[in-house]
């Protein structure tokens, strides 16, 4: 990829590396992509299972409640990260192990709840990962350049998630036992990928007696900072409302939809694939205008573009149940409303990972930004302890549509409060500057 012109040396760097880390991202990303489809599929997982599986991608997060203090006062974060890589990804390799047939997968379930095990692994990772890319980019990345360079490095990503997840769906669709080594690369993959991140420069905390402070105080202080952010910041309250809302319908139908793939459509691996990759590649035309666009409106007034395209992505895969009628080109199913479905989608996944990851560091300073994005993957976690379930509670009493429809209704909850919260508050609009973002929004934390 170009370097973007007018960069400072500084920038340059950083850039280049965040591609490299996106790049290796993007592979494990588009292999993990049809990581559910594998589990209900090829191992023959049971349905509250599935959510479990999806449960734990996010459930992590509430773990930031007890580690935000410490990753925020550790001095070599660099060596943090390369830690984490090694403990979290490295578990991967357990799955060379597993049985190459569905059949032998049943013997007490024992496999299952391996696989569950071993990606409980690789997600508590993202409990240092995510907060700390945020606190790096921010770092190292000049305001007017954040959401550019940040959506540019996204759509590099998504160009290997989308290739590998088409690999990995032909491999799968030849061999549904693939999965077992494919997975297994993908850790070492990830422990390179979280290297290359690490070497992103940052600086050590401006307070070294501070990381000698007892685990019992930091975790206090970290939960009084957390509170302390919504009560002060209310439009970054209002924004982690809306996010609840969005929250409940996303985890509470991603795994359904899954279910919905299978049991409802009887789709093929290939046909999975295709859909993701359709998807994909709009969000790669997508990312580099909506990070512009990011930067430029009301992080509030994007999420509710982001929550709107969710919703018709739902009311279509709605229809797609009464009207599943298609046919096939090449062994994959062209099902006419699914594509129409699919492409919401895909403005979705050109919008939400610039509002997902970077949307809270608009609402803070440079220096602020590991806690307010820690906090918000906490909120995060907090839906997650109940949605993913749910979700399937929903399904096995209202149906896919019953589900689907539950979940529309609370995105638009979500696109209402979004809305009222920017216009109640005209002042807390666009800054040019994120110090004058910060003056706007919140008041310093000191």
């Amino acid at each position: 990829m170009i370097i973007p012109a007018g960069l400072s040396q500084t920038e340059k760097r950083a850039f280049g590396l965040h591609v490299a880390y996106s790049l290796l991202d993007g592979i494990i990303l588009g292999i993990i992509a049809l990581n559910e489809f594998v589990f209900i599929k090829s191992l023959r997982g049971s349905d509250y299972q599935l959510g479990i599986l999806f449960q734990f991608s996010m459930v992590v997060f509430i773990f930031l409640i007890f580690t935000n203090e410490f990753i925020r006062r550790t001095p070599d974060k660099a060596r943090l990260l390369r830690r984490t890589s090694l403990l979290t990804r490295l578990p991967l390799l357990v799955l060379i192990l597993f049985p190459g047939n569905a059949s032998e997968t049943e013997f007490g379930n024992i496999y299952h709840w391996i696989f569950l095990l071993v990606f409980l692994m690789y997600y508590f990772g993202n409990v240092v990962i995510y907060p700390l890319i945020n606190q790096l980019l921010k770092r190292n990345y000049r305001y007017p350049n954040f959401g550019r360079l940040y959506a540019l490095a996204t759509s590099a990503g998504k160009i290997m998630m989308l290739l590998a997840t088409f690999v990995y769906g032909l491999m799968l669709d030849a061999d549904p036992g693939i999965y077992r080594w494919v997975l297994s690369v993908a850790g070492l993959i990830g422990v390179l990928s979280v290297h290359i991140l690490s070497m992103i420069p940052l600086e050590p905390p401006s307070d070294p007696d501070g990381i000698r402070t007892g685990i019992l105080f930091s975790v206090r202080q970290s939960v009084t900072r957390m509170v302390y952010i919504l009560r002060s910041n209310r439009p970054f309250l209002h924004y982690q409302v809306g996010f609840m809302f969005y929250g409940f319908a996303f985890m509470s139908t991603v795994s359904v939809i899954t279910l919905f793939f299978e049991k409802g459509l009887q789709l093929s691996y290939s046909s999975v694939a295709f859909y993701k990759n359709g998807y994909n590649i709009l969000a790669i035309i997508l990312l580099p205008f909506t990070g512009r666009w990011l930067g430029t409106v009301d992080p509030r007034r994007f999420a509710a573009l982001t929550f709107s395209s969710l919703l018709f992505y739902l009311l279509f895969m709605i229809l797609t149940g009464y009207y599943p009628a298609g046919w096939k080109i090449m062994g994959i199913d062209m099902i006419p409303m699914l594509g129409v479905s699919f492409v919401f989608y895909g403005i979705f996944a050109g919008t939400m990972p610039l509002a997902w990851n970077i949307g809270s560091s608009y609402f803070c300073s440079s220096g602020e930004a590991a806690d307010y994005q820690a906090l918000h993957l906490s909120l995060t976690a907090v839906r997650a302890l109940f949605a993913p379930l749910f979700g399937i509670f929903l399904y096995k009493i209202a149906g896919f549509s019953g589900t689907f429809l539950i979940g529309a209704i609370s995105l638009i909850a979500g696109i209402v409060i979004m809305s009222w919260s920017q216009r109640i508050d005209r002042a807390a609009g666009p800054a040019t500057d994120g110090t004058a973002r910060v003056t706007t929004f919140t008041r310093n934390l000191g």
